[in-house]
């Protein structure tokens, strides 16, 4: 056996072993290249894409990772439907009323509202077999994490790519990622916030509290998982009567 197919071997040992990664209903193929491992197939949600990526990360002899994972939607929806709901979304959103939003529809840019008077940035949107692309320049991580959950919050969506830049640059911290997660369980109506505790240390954010469902506990678990740089979701949220 040489050394790639021990690499690999490796890869799909650590795949198998992370209970959220099903790799029976939604198989992941795996190539690997100068150190360089693609993961290209369907996973059951963010979290398997997620868990997969550590996973894979993990293993001697990955020095870095093509993601081509895709989440199956909950919703089938188009590329145009898609865009439209995100557009709407960014639109709506309070902390990006002074935001530009752009889209991209067919290689031509579309202003989705008049400039704001006192313009604090821009958004631009694409949407490609239900991947969403955002770009622009923000002037906080905060909304920049804000503006990915959204995307992924879009029924239809199957991945995030939030390329948004950050000016002034804003160096990144513990609290940054608490203060996003719980700004999402603010917006989400499902979820009351106020019942949920935030903990993150490096990039793994721990969940606590009571809430009324087995439902919120869920939509809890994965607003966290949307928020961009966190690679893991410790869930001790219970169910019951708060």
């Amino acid at each position: 056996m040489s050394n790639q197919e021990k690499i690999l071997q490796q890869v799909r040992s650590a795949l198998g072993s992370e209970p959220r990664v099903d790799l029976h209903r939604f198989p992941i193929k795996l190539e690997l290249a100068e150190d360089v491992l693609t993961m290209e197939g369907d996973v059951e949600n963010v979290a398997s894409k997620k868990l997969a990526l550590e996973a894979a990360v993990g293993v001697d002899g990955v020095a870095g990772i093509v993601d081509r994972l895709r989440v199956v939607p909950a919703q089938p929806m188009g590329d145009g439907a898609i865009r439209e709901h995100l557009r709407n979304a960014l639109v709506r959103e309070p902390a990006l009323r002074e935001v530009a939003i752009v889209e991209q529809v067919k290689g031509e840019s579309r202003s989705a509202r008049e400039s704001p008077l006192n313009q604090r940035g821009s958004i631009e949107i694409s949407v490609e077999d239900g991947i969403v692309t955002l770009n622009g320049q923000l002037q906080g991580l905060d909304e920049k994490r804000l503006a990915g959950v959204l995307a992924w919050w879009v029924p239809g969506s199957r991945d995030v790519i939030n390329g948004i830049a950050v000016e002034p640059p804003e160096e990144d911290s513990p609290d940054a990622i608490a203060e996003a997660v719980r700004l999402a369980l603010e917006r989400d109506p499902f979820v009351d916030a106020g019942q949920i505790r935030v903990g993150v240390r490096r990039s793994v954010v721990t969940l606590a509290g009571i809430v009324a469902s087995e439902f919120e506990r869920d939509m809890a678990e994965f607003d966290a998982w949307y928020v961009f740089a966190v690679d893991k979701v410790v869930n001790r949220i219970e169910v019951g009567r708060a």
